[in-house]
């Protein structure tokens, strides 16, 4: 059973390479979601919105990395 575990492992590791990466883009689309229908703007407002948000979540995730 070793032998599933080291496959399931791997194949994780194939999709997902940092996972505080993969769950803060998981958190965002949430709450954009769930909020920007929400909010009393246009769609051509929501997408600036959405775009900066991952955006902030890749340059979190890529000065984090560099430190390393």
């Amino acid at each position: 059973m070793k032998w599933l575990r080291t496959i399931a492992t791997e194949t994780f590791g194939l999709f997902v390479d940092d996972g505080a990466f993969a769950v803060a883009i998981l958190a965002w689309l949430i709450v954009a979601g769930v909020v920007l229908p929400h909010v009393g703007t246009t769609a051509a407002v929501k997408g600036p919105i959405l775009f900066a948000g991952l955006a902030v979540i890749l340059i979190e995730s890529a000065t984090r990395r560099a430190r390393k």
